[in-house]
């Protein structure tokens, strides 16, 4: 089953911008990154691919309702059907769901896929034990609305995991440039709404998350800091941002219960 997102609510200027984006990226961007994506199952974390059974950020899965924000081709969410979970991906972008339907039916896997925003999630209350997202809505949803659309969908105990750009890495990166710097470019403070010039982004400084996070009934369990291991490529960094990200932390994984 696919929601199709004709009736739903409608989208933030943001959103319909995002939504253009990564419709006319999506086909270029499951090219490139195939072979990464698929890796371990699909079951891998970040930019760096560390894999879930290294970390065991979403633990015990089987028989969890987990739903995946920003699925994309549904890589991960097809990972966890196959080992016995029953995911739900919900995604913006109605090219990404297009992939995901094709690879669900070439890994002769079914499940439930939603094409909204995390920002407003067409989907009852206290409907899932886990909500996950990796580099995908939690980068690209505002986080005053997605994280409590989060508690809102957990069940009482259920974990919210999410990876996402690292604070740091972000004030980093010069908005005109194709890659992280070393210096100090943006403001910390005052983090939230950032326009590259395609796409908009969301990041907040480290306060900042706990605050939001605290505000709508989370306790924070752990914030891993991947990094890439010696040897490592990628599809996604170059051999600079490899380095980059072996010396300061690119990417930041939050583990959160509902309280």
């Amino acid at each position: 089953m696919t929601t199709d997102g004709k009736d739903l609510p409608d989208l933030t200027p943001d959103a319909l911008r995002n939504r253009a984006s990564w419709d006319a990226y999506s086909d270029g961007y499951q090219a490139t990154h195939a072979e990464a994506l698929d890796k371990a199952g699909g079951l891998t974390w970040g930019a760096s691919e560390v894999p879930e059974l290294d970390l065991h950020v979403l633990g015990d899965i089987a028989d969890k309702d987990i739903l995946e924000l920003g699925c994309g081709a549904a890589q991960w969410s097809i990972g966890l059907a196959r080992v016995g979970a029953r995911p739900v991906g919900l995604d913006l972008s109605t090219r990404q769901l297009e992939h995901a339907r094709r690879l669900m039916n070439e890994a002769g896997v079914d499940f439930p896929l939603v094409n909204a925003s995390a920002e407003s999630v067409p989907l009852a209350d206290s409907t899932f034990d886990i909500v996950f997202c990796d580099h995908g809505a939690m980068t690209y949803a505002d986080p005053y609305l997605a994280v409590p659309e989060v508690s809102r969908l957990l069940r009482p105990g259920g974990l919210f995991a999410f990876s996402h750009h690292s604070p740091i890495e972000t004030i980093c990166w010069p908005l005109d440039a194709a890659k992280v710097g070393d210096r100090l470019v943006l403001d910390y403070f005052g983090l939230h709404r950032i326009d590259d010039g395609e796409d908009i982004f969301y990041q907040l400084p480290y306060g900042e998350w706990i605050r939001l996070f605290r505000a709508n009934g989370f306790d924070i369990e752990d914030l891993i800091e991947p990094r890439p291991l010696p040897g490592f490529t990628s599809s996604f960094l170059d051999a600079d941002q490899l380095a980059w990200a072996r010396r300061w932390p690119a990417e930041a994984i939050w583990r959160l219960r509902r309280m």
